[in-house]
């Protein structure tokens, strides 16, 4: 069993806080195990009884019917309202299975899951939570369905420190297996190189494709693998609706709507597959509208996606500091800085600016920096911040971490991701 301290000391701390705790999160990535296993295995130590705890699994034929929330609500109320002097904790996988049924009881009112967890959190014997691998199901509705009182706990696939707290060995080596095969839980439990890429390649197929077609509705699959296509391959790079509509009609020989990529964009989104990056101007303290940078949540699925042929360690290494960074909970945005050269303006890119709450850092991701030319350019665009937050450039190339002569902090990439590089 892997463990997941770090969201299963969430789950605990958030124990009787009076809301439903929804956690998110592509399907796979370990939900399931978290809620099921992990802090199913905890209540039992801290002495809850098996009978005290209500699991619903949505995708197993046998709860199919509990996909109407009606029933479901009946079903627990039987439970929770008939032994109210004791404790109840109700678990829901996958609720984004869920229905919209009428209650013919109440003059054909359509229900919605949101609205019977809404009645069931008013039980004072009864914990809710819920998994869900779909944001357009879940996550935007947190916030109104759940009239703010949900707390949303955001699950990612296994960090490098979770991933070498299990395989061990030297840190490098693990780190290229990371870089290559992703953080998929599944994919520790698999030894054969070509077992781990069937898996990977299998799993966007056959689940988060065919999910996100039959999800919503789509009619193009192919203008949405192609999408993916484009966006795997460009991780790291900028790039918007319009460039890649652009892109796709030049390669297919077909006119392909912005809008239309702009709505798929969007679902893979919605299934957490991929995340955006938008672009900040840290002197003029605005966002961009376009263009953005696209990073895959696990790099397995990236590689997986172009059959590894693009392997370029340096887009790899910045997605895979993106992730980190908001796995640890930080804002992440891409920074811009102006620079007036000849009377012109040029644009530099910072690649990270990563706040949390009223503090600042920046982050420039550096494969390599092995000649005078690739330093001043990874260091130009932090020197023109103007401000005295910590600047750190996280690099491959370097057995030990150290300040230059402009302050800026170097770090190893494999103590940042272990975490024993403190970055506020």
């Amino acid at each position: 069993m892997i463990k997941r301290d770090y969201y299963l000391d969430r789950l605990i701390h958030n124990m009787w806080n009076g809301e439903i705790k929804v956690i998110t999160g592509i399907r796979r990535c370990g939900k399931s195990v978290l809620l099921f296993d992990l802090f199913y295995e905890y209540l039992l130590f801290q002495g809850v009884k098996e009978e005290q705890i209500i699991r619903l699994e949505l995708d197993q034929r046998r709860n199919y019917k509990y996909r109407n929330p009606i029933t479901l609500c009946d079903y627990v109320d039987s439970i929770v309202s008939t032994r109210k002097d004791e404790k109840f904790y109700l678990f829901i996988d996958e609720v984004q299975f869920t229905i919209k049924v009428k209650d013919e009881e109440n003059a054909g009112i359509v229900v919605t899951i949101y609205d019977m967890l809404n009645e069931l959190k008013a039980y004072k014997n009864l914990d809710v939570y819920v998994t869900g691998s779909n944001s357009k199901m879940l996550s935007k509705d947190i916030a109104t369905e759940f009239r703010g009182r949900a707390t949303q706990i955001h699950v990612y696939p296994l960090s490098f420190d979770e991933f070498y707290a299990y395989v061990g060995g030297e840190k490098k080596t693990a780190l290229d297996q990371y870089m290559l095969y992703g953080g998929m839980p599944r994919i520790l439990a698999l030894e054969d190189e070509k077992d781990k890429k069937a898996y990977l390649s299998n799993l966007y197929e056959e689940l988060y494709v065919k999910d996100i077609v039959e999800r919503n509705k789509l009619e193009r699959e192919d203008i949405l693998n192609a999408i993916l296509d484009f966006i795997a391959s460009q991780i790291g790079s900028l790039t918007n609706p319009t460039n890649i509509a652009n892109a796709l009609t030049s390669m297919r020989h077909e006119p392909v709507n912005n809008n239309l990529v702009s709505s798929y964009l969007t679902h893979t989104m919605d299934a957490f597959l991929i995340e955006r990056a938008r672009r900040y101007d840290v002197k003029g303290k605005t966002y961009f509208n376009y263009p953005n940078k696209y990073y895959y949540t696990d790099l397995g699925l990236r590689n997986a996606r172009l059959n590894y042929r693009q392997y370029d360690p340096g887009h790899i290494m910045e997605n895979i500091i993106y992730n980190e960074l908001v796995k640890r909970g930080y804002s992440v945005d891409v920074g811009v800085v102006t620079e007036r050269k000849n009377d012109e303006r040029i644009q530099r890119e910072i690649d990270f600016v990563v706040n949390d709450g009223d503090r600042r850092i920046y982050i420039q991701s550096a494969y390599q920096m092995d000649t005078e030319q690739k330093t001043e350019t990874e260091l130009q665009s932090l020197k023109l911040t103007g401000d005295f937050f910590k600047k750190i450039v996280i690099r491959m190339d370097i057995p030990h971490n150290f300040y230059d002569n402009n302050g800026f902090y170097h770090c190893n990439l494999i103590d940042f991701l272990l975490g024993t590089t403190t970055l506020f």
